[in-house]
């Protein structure tokens, strides 16, 4: 069932491509998608269902939810510089972090750590932040966690925690 959820949550990402970025429509789904992600690991938890390619599915759902909202809203939005260069460095230490987990542990390693998820929810919350905050400082905000989350997530896949 939770792997049906996660199911779930790509197709709404996915959807989301074909609906303008903050719509009603865009907003259903992408509040859908959100709340799918929270519920998929509770109903594996709660049936006992946790597996480990329910943890890559899940990843893999972030990633594709994560890459559909940055195409729908990067285009929409205006975005200092500066944050874009941010949002770049992110990105690239994520990238080091998948490729030190093939190099160290030989496997597509995912880390679903306290500030990942933090961070997980405060992207999430962003989108809806727009029409009363400030979006450089709102931003801000979810850069610095993510930045952090980043660098713990390649801690503890070097360390193998």
């Amino acid at each position: 069932m939770a792997n049906i959820i996660t199911i779930f949550r790509i197709l709404c990402s996915i959807a989301l491509l074909f609906f303008p970025a903050f719509s009603p429509v865009f907003y259903v789904l992408y509040i859908t998608a959100g709340v799918s992600d929270m519920v998929d690991g509770w109903v594996a938890r709660r049936t006992h269902t946790v597996s480990e390619l329910g943890a890559k599915l899940d990843t893999i759902a972030d990633i594709v939810f994560v890459i559909v909202c940055l195409v729908k809203l990067l285009p929409v939005l205006d975005i200092a510089v500066w944050l874009y260069v941010w949002i770049g460095v992110i990105a690239l230490i994520k990238i080091i972090n998948i490729i030190s987990g093939f190099v160290v542990q030989k496997q597509f390693v995912s880390v679903h750590s306290t500030m990942n998820k933090v961070t997980g929810l405060l992207l999430f919350v962003l989108p809806l932040t727009i029409t009363f905050l400030d979006l450089k400082y709102s931003a801000a905000v979810v850069c610095t966690f993510a930045t952090f989350a980043a660098i713990q997530e390649g801690h503890f896949i070097r360390t193998k925690l």
